[in-house]
Parts: structure tokens; C-alpha cells; sequence
């Protein structure tokens, strides 16, 4: 089966290194499914899991933010932050999405207070799926 590699590295250090036999992303323009041999291309990302396929087995990571680079027989995910299922501790992210509905329920005049609820909540989602994917 064909592969290719996979580096997911935020500004702190190297998350993942692996060959992957396919990936799924979530662009800013939507899902974005990568094999082998795919064209280059470059797009930013959206808070959002990605999805790793390795013989068979899918491994999901939590994705924060950044771009995707795909060049020739490798791709790049450059993350704002990123997090293995091993990594991430469920209680605390189940409190922080609890923490930011209630803000989104509340309402806010102030547009920025409503946009930081609305991606501490996406944060905490992603978490809370990548998390409970590995189980």
C-alpha cells in the first residue's frame, strides 16, 4: 500500500511523524482528503480533528488553527497547536466546552468576548472528539 509522510509541528515542537497511507483535513474551504501523489497545494486550517490512516487503523489529532502544506510524497500540518487523544485530559475539556456554552448563552455585546466563546468552545469539541475517538 502507498504512503507518504506525515509532520504535524507547532511552534513548541514536533507533535507527529509517520507514514500515512491517507489524511483527512478541514480546510477553510471544507474536507480535504489527502493520498499519495496528491498536488501540492497550501491551505489554512480550521480548529478541527484530523484524521490519519495507517494500515488500517485511523489516528485522530487535534488540530488548532494553522495551514496544511502538500508537497510531492509529504505533507505539513503547521499548528497553532495540536494534540494527541493521549494528551488531551477529557474532564478538562468536557468543563472548558461547559465554560464556553454558557458565555455563547449569556450573550455579549462585545463581538471579540463572542468570537473568543465561540473558539474556546470549537477548541474544546475538537478535544472532546479527538479524545473520545481513541477509546
Amino acid at each position: 500500500m502507498s504512503t507518504f509522510t506525515l509532520e504535524i509541528v507547532t511552534p513548541e515542537h514536533v507533535v507527529f511523524t509517520e507514514e500515512v497511507n491517507s489524511l483527512t483535513i478541514r480546510g477553510v474551504e471544507g474536507e480535504l482528503g489527502i493520498l499519495p501523489g496528491h498536488i501540492p497545494f497550501v491551505t489554512p486550517l480550521r480548529v478541527a480533528p484530523i484524521e490519519a490512516k495507517i494500515n488500517g487503523k485511523t489516528i485522530a489529532v487535534a488540530v488548532h488553527g494553522g495551514f496544511a502544506e502538500v508537497q510531492g510524497n509529504k505533507t505539513i500540518i503547521l499548528a497553532e497547536s495540536a494534540e494527541m487523544p493521549e494528551d488531551i485530559d477529557l474532564e478538562r475539556a468536557i468543563a472548558a466546552r461547559e465554560r464556553a456554552e454558557r458565555r455563547l448563552a449569556r450573550g455579549s455585546q462585545d463581538r471579540i468576548d463572542q468570537r473568543r466563546a465561540e473558539l474556546a468552545l470549537q477548541r474544546a469539541v475538537t478535544r472532546i472528539n479527538v479524545a473520545s475517538s481513541s477509546k
